[in-house]
């Protein structure tokens, strides 16, 4: 295991400058997910950090180690991609042992380290069968266990999950949480989908345009978002924005006065930020009309049109209303976020 360090990581593709000036520091056995939407760089961070693509500019250092000159094979990484790359004319067990082969290790040890990854991921009864005639979770695991026999330093994971079905994602998801926490070995993830990065990671990184937004845990870039990016793009469903301006009752915005926090001048042009599980039923309160109604069993989803603004509420109650009735809502100030108007940047 170590620790893996980028200082003023960039990349360029002749002028176009696609990463600019990285920096992050991940702790020996660590979990860090590199989040955001695509084309944000974080593939291209991971293939670096890979030694798959050249850096232009600054330093990646895997232990006390600048690795930045390093082939691949001999950064002591082991790399998990989205579309398994399994050998078809090999077994479960020739193609998890194959890299132990190619460093010449002993057959004996071989046989050994791919039997103890098997029993890790419950791949004892697929040894002898071939990539071909396993489910797409199976062969996940066999990309998996290819990644473990080695014993690497660093583990890294390229969108791994993402072709499976929802169902099986969040069963192979609590897999690798768990093959983590057994084995303690430093693991950058790289995903789109935040739900992975919040359920997954100790430490999120979210990417916007080849820049870090914000560096964090999960529960630290929910609660206090750095900038509207962040705000919008961590959470499930997502924060609702509405543009207006501080005044001296609230914040105001197309005719409607919303509670919020102290501490921002009158005047202030903002986005007011509230996560849709923030509105609470209060009959006295905001009166929102209601646009669509979404039963999800033991939550509701209400589209709810507030003042002029859409918005989503995520209510614990079974709500029996229909598209055209009102709701009386409320907002807790405390759990409003503002952000500039001009630079997204928090406020408060």
């Amino acid at each position: 295991m170590a620790s893996v360090t980028l200082s003023d990581v960039k990349k360029s593709y002749g002028k176009a400058e696609v990463i600019f000036g990285i920096d992050i520091d991940i702790a020996d056995g660590e979990f860090v997910v590199l989040v955001g939407p695509s084309g944000c760089g974080k593939s291209t961070l991971l293939r670096m950090l890979a030694g798959l693509e050249t850096i232009t500019g600054g330093t990646i250092e895997i232990g006390d180690s600048v690795v930045n000159d390093l082939e691949p094979k001999d950064r002591d990484i082991a790399m998990v991609f989205q579309n398994y790359a399994l050998y078809p004319h090999m077994t479960v067990a020739a193609n998890m042992g194959f890299s132990l082969e190619h460093r010449r290790v002993p057959r004996a040890t071989i046989a050994e380290r791919v039997q103890w990854a098997a029993g890790i991921l419950g791949l004892e009864p697929y040894l002898e069968r071939y990539p071909r005639q396993l489910s797409g979770g199976q062969r996940q695991r066999v990309a998996m266990g290819r990644a473990i026999v080695r014993d690497p330093k660093v583990f890294l994971f390229d969108e791994p999950l993402s072709n499976l079905d929802a169902k099986l994602r969040v069963v192979m998801r609590g897999e690798i949480k768990a093959l983590h926490q057994r084995l303690k070995t430093t693991t950058v993830y790289v995903t789109h989908d935040q739900v992975e990065a919040m359920t997954m990671a100790d430490k999120i990184v979210v990417l916007s345009g080849g820049r870090v937004e914000q560096i964090g845990a999960p529960l630290e870039l929910y609660d206090r978002p750095a900038n509207r990016f962040v705000a919008g793009f961590i959470g499930s469903p997502s924060m609702n924005f509405i543009e207006g301006q501080m005044g001296a009752d609230g914040f105001e915005a197309n005719g409607t006065i919303l509670p919020c926090p102290p501490g921002v001048p009158v005047g202030t042009r903002a986005v007011y930020g509230v996560r849709p599980e923030h509105f609470t039923i209060a009959p006295d309160a905001l009166t929102a009309e209601i646009l669509i109604v979404e039963p999800m069993g033991s939550e509701t989803l209400v589209t709810m049109q507030l003042g002029e603004t859409s918005m989503i509420g995520l209510f614990r109650e079974r709500i029996a209303a229909a598209p055209g009735q009102t709701l009386g809502v409320s907002i807790d100030p405390a759990r409003v976020h503002l952000f500039d108007a001009e630079t997204g940047g928090r406020l408060t």
